[in-house]
This record gives structure tokens, sequence and C-alpha cells, in this order.
């Protein structure tokens, strides 16, 4: 009887306490992770609970597991994905991800290798010399696997980290990106547009995005008078025009004319004004003293047009 009761006696509070630090510890690692609880445990376990050994460990086997499963996966078709835009001060940038689900698209850590990506092709364009007229670079896949993280690992080391956590086949398919001199502003759009404000230093996420370099005559510094939109926010309703209506050229005044069929308009000039279709497009930059310099449009799982667009060039 002694031993049967001798229990109640003992203070659990010591075995409590540890109890409650191991699982803090492994919802801390989780959370921060993203691994299965099943690793997150091992990892612990292999290094009494410390938490920056146990998530390098977890690290380092994920980014191996990721390297063989991206080799096994590697060929299958990835039609679905995102597509991530970033715009700062004068470098832009559109990148398009892809996958093979929809279901893996709206996964976080796909997601957030998305805005990775688009970060890292505006750091990389920030170190491009600029000159006089607006620099474009043109990346393709492997020229988007070789641009090198702030923590030394390149872009294709995170893609093979990234495959091996979603477990799907993934691919960087292409990027463009704009450099831009004084006179010259950027701004960019995707669709669908995301339902709340986004900070200025986050990618946008969507199936379709486009990219505007344009010239205003209004100084930056100029208010627009009450009720009117800014410059900048006109130049960014065209571009949600460009995504919605997918011209294939800016189009030259007086030298390019109508088509015969609106719907068949390929100039951006001459397309019915999405916003309001009883402008032209044209008529809505010349009342607004805008330029447009040069735009790109992607949509998620179209065939790139060349392989001409993935290389350095420069437009006036």
């Amino acid at each position: 009887m002694l031993f049967k009761h001798l229990p109640r006696f003992l203070p659990p509070t010591g075995i409590r306490l540890y109890a409650t630090a191991e699982k803090s510890a492994l919802a801390t690692l989780r959370k921060k992770t993203g691994y299965t609880f099943a690793n997150c445990k091992k990892a612990l376990e292999l290094h009494n609970n410390d938490l920056a050994k146990a998530e390098l460990w977890l690290k380092e086997q994920a980014q191996a597991m990721g390297w063989s499963k991206a080799t096994k996966l590697e060929g299958r078709n990835t039609a679905q994905g995102l597509v991530g835009v970033l715009v700062q001060r004068n470098v832009g940038a559109m990148v398009e991800v892809n996958c093979e689900t929809d279901f893996v698209a709206r996964n976080a850590s796909f997601q957030r290798f998305v805005q990775v990506a688009s970060a890292a092709c505006v750091r990389h364009l920030e170190k491009v010399e600029a000159d006089a007229n607006l620099t474009k670079v043109g990346l393709n896949s492997e020229a988007l696997k070789q641009i090198v993280l702030e923590d030394g690992k390149s872009l294709g080391d995170h893609l093979a980290l990234m495959i091996g956590t979603v477990g799907e086949n993934a691919s960087l398919n292409r990027a463009i990106c704009y450099k831009a001199p004084d006179s010259i502003q950027l701004t960019g759009y995707v669709h669908p547009a995301p339902n709340e404000e986004i900070p200025h230093n986050v990618p946008l996420l969507g199936k379709y995005g486009s990219l505007v370099a344009f010239k205003s005559e209004h100084s930056t510094a100029q208010e627009s008078a009450e009720g009117e939109l800014t410059p900048a926010q006109v130049a960014r309703k065209v571009c949600q025009h460009i995504v919605g209506m997918k011209p294939e050229r800016i189009g030259v005044p007086g030298k390019d004319e109508p088509a015969a069929d609106k719907d068949d308009e390929a100039c951006l000039i001459h397309q019915e004004y999405l916003v309001d279709p009883s402008y032209t497009v044209g008529e809505v930059l010349e009342a607004n003293r805008l330029q447009i310099i040069d735009f790109q449009r992607f949509a998620c799982g179209e065939k790139s047009q060349s392989e001409e667009q993935n290389v350095r060039a420069a437009t006036n």
C-alpha cells in the first residue's frame, strides 16, 4: 500500500516544468521552420533542446532532402504558380515561379519563396550600373538560380529547399528587371489585387503581373487636385489595364493606326481604357501628361515569347 500511494507525495513540479519547456521549444521550432512535428522533435532530441542547433540541423537535412527531391521531381509539368512584382524606388522586378498545382501556389512556403525571389532580383539589379536610358535585364531560369542571397546560398539552393518542403516540383521560370534614371518612374500591378494595403517593400503576388516605366511632366512633389488621381496612380491604373487587355506594344501616334475591329487592337494607346471605355489609353495618357516608356506583362504558365527577352537590353 505504501508504494501504491508514494507518487502522491513526490513533487511533480520539476517534471512538469521540463515537459512544458520541451513542448514550448517544439512549438517554437515548428512555428519558425514549418517542418513536421516528428522532424522538429527529433532535432531537439539530438541537440538537447538547443533551438539554434536544432534549427540549423533541420535546414541542413531539408537542403539535402530538397535537392534529392528536386532531382526526382525534375521534368514534371509546372503550369501553375505565381507572379511576384516588387518596385523599390528606381528598381523594379517581375518574377514568375511555377509549381504543379494551384494548391501549392497557395502554400505559405511557396509564396514566401516567390517574395524572396522578387526581392533578390531587385537587389541583383541594384548592383548593375545604370545609364541615361531605362536599363532592362531579362533573366531566364538558369540565371535566376545563380543569384546569391544574403545568407550566401543561391536562389537555386532555396528553390530545392522549398521543393523539399512542399513535395512538388517547382521552377524559377523567368524575370524582367528595370533600373530607371531620375527622369523615369516605375510602377507595378498584380491580379488578383490584394484585398488590403501591402507595404512598399513587400512583393505583390498574383496570377498575372505587369511592370511599367513611365515619364511624367508633373513635378514629383506636385499634388493633384482633390479627388483627382496623381500621375503615379494613373500609371498604376494603366498597369491594371495592361494585365486585363494584353496589348502587344505601346504604339506610336501618327504612325500606328487603330485596328478596324477594336477587339483586335494590339497597340496600347489605341485600346479602350479598361477603367473608363469612353476614352482610349492614349487619351488618358495625354490628359495626364504621361508617357509610357516600356511595359512588360506576365501571365502565370504562359510560354515566354522568346529567349531574346532573357538578355540585357536598353530602350529610350
